[in-house]
C-alpha cells in the first residue's frame, strides 16, 4: 500500500463538498481538513465525517501546516489572487485553484499536465474550460482553427453564490483556455444558468471555423479519442453531437452527467472542476511519492 498526500480543502460550499466526497475516494489522497471562514453546513459535514475544520479558513493551515500536503481553493478568484495563492507559496504547498483567478498554469489533465507539474500552483479554469478545450484541442489537434465559441448550459441549482460573483472571470479564464489549451487563434464565451425544471444537465455546444483543408471524419476521430480519455475520470463526459460540418462551420456537443457525490447528477458542471481538479492533484502525488507502481 503506497502513501498518500494529505489534502485541506478552502471552502465549504457545493464545490468544496464534492471535492472532499472525490478525494475520500483516491487511491493518492488523504481527505485531511476542510477550511471556511464562518461557521456552516459544509463545515458541519466535514465535521461529522471526522475530519478537521475551522473558521480560521486560510490562517488556521499557517498555524497547522503539517495537515496538508495539498490544498484546494473552492473559494472566490480575488481571495485566491490576493491571498491564498501567496500564502500556500510561501508555505510550499501544492495549491489547486478552482477559481478562474488564473494565477497558477491553467491545466486540463487531458491537454497539458506535465506543464501544470512543473510549478505548484494549476489553475482548473473553469467548469466550462474543463468541458470544451478538451473537445477544442481535439478539433485543432486536425485542423486549424481561426474562431470558436462556446455556448455552455448549466441548471441554476448548480451554479452556487461564488460561481455568479465571479462570472466575469469565469468567461474571461475560460476564453484565454480555449486559445492557449483549446488551440483557436480567438474565442468566445456565452453561459446559459437555466432555471428549468426538471433541472437540465451541463451541456457545451463548440462551434469552430477551421482554417484549410480537413476531413471531417478525422476530426471525429479525434474527438472520440478524446472524449474517452476525459471518461476515465469523468465518466459522465459524452459526445452527444458528434462533430458536423454546417455553413463551413465545426459544432459538436458534450453533454456532462454528474457522478452525485453532493449536488444531483444534473450537475456536470461540478465534476468537470472537482474530478479534474482531483485528477491533478493525484498526478502531483504520484510524482512525488514514486509513480502509479509505487
Amino acid at each position: 500500500m503506497h502513501q498518500k498526500l494529505k489534502v485541506a480543502i478552502i471552502g465549504p460550499g457545493n464545490i468544496g463538498t464534492d471535492l472532499m466526497f472525490k478525494v475520500m475516494r483516491s487511491e493518492w489522497l488523504e481527505m485531511s481538513a476542510m477550511l471556511g471562514v464562518v461557521e456552516s453546513e459544509g463545515l458541519k459535514r466535514a465535521r461529522n465525517l471526522g475530519f478537521i475544520t475551522s473558521t480560521d479558513g486560510i490562517h488556521y493551515l499557517e498555524e497547522h501546516t503539517e495537515i496538508a500536503d495539498v490544498v484546494f481553493d473552492a473559494t472566490m478568484a480575488s481571495l485566491h489572487k490576493d491571498l491564498h495563492a501567496p500564502l500556500l507559496a510561501k508555505l510550499n504547498k501544492f495549491a489547486v485553484d478552482l477559481t478562474p483567478a488564473a494565477v497558477g498554469v491553467s491545466v486540463s489533465p487531458v491537454v497539458n499536465p506535465e506543464e501544470g507539474l512543473k510549478g505548484n500552483n494549476v489553475n482548473m479554469i473553469t467548469c466550462v474550460g474543463q468541458a470544451s478545450t478538451a473537445a477544442l484541442h481535439a478539433i485543432t489537434n486536425v485542423v486549424p482553427v481561426s474562431y470558436a465559441e462556446v455556448i455552455a448550459q448549466t441548471a441554476s441549482k448548480s451554479d452556487g453564490p461564488a460561481t455568479r460573483k465571479n462570472i466575469d472571470e469565469f468567461t474571461y479564464t475560460t476564453q484565454n483556455a480555449l486559445c492557449r489549451l483549446g488551440g483557436a487563434k480567438e474565442a468566445r464565451v456565452f453561459s446559459v444558468i437555466n432555471p428549468c425544471k426538471p433541472e437540465c444537465n451541463m451541456r457545451n455546444t463548440i462551434m469552430a471555423i477551421p482554417e484549410g483543408g480537413y476531413d471531417i471524419k478525422d476530426v471525429e476521430k479525434s474527438v472520440r479519442e478524446m472524449v474517452a480519455r476525459v471518461q476515465e475520470y469523468i465518466p459522465g463526459y459524452a459526445l452527444t453531437l458528434p462533430p458536423m460540418v454546417n455553413n463551413g462551420v465545426i459544432t459538436t456537443i458534450i453533454t456532462v452527467t454528474g457522478a452525485g457525490d453532493f449536488l444531483p447528477t444534473y450537475a456536470g458542471n461540478l465534476d468537470m472542476e472537482t474530478a479534474s481538479g482531483v485528477r491533478m492533484a493525484e498526478l502531483y502525488a504520484q510524482k512525488i511519492l514514486g509513480g502509479a507502481n509505487a
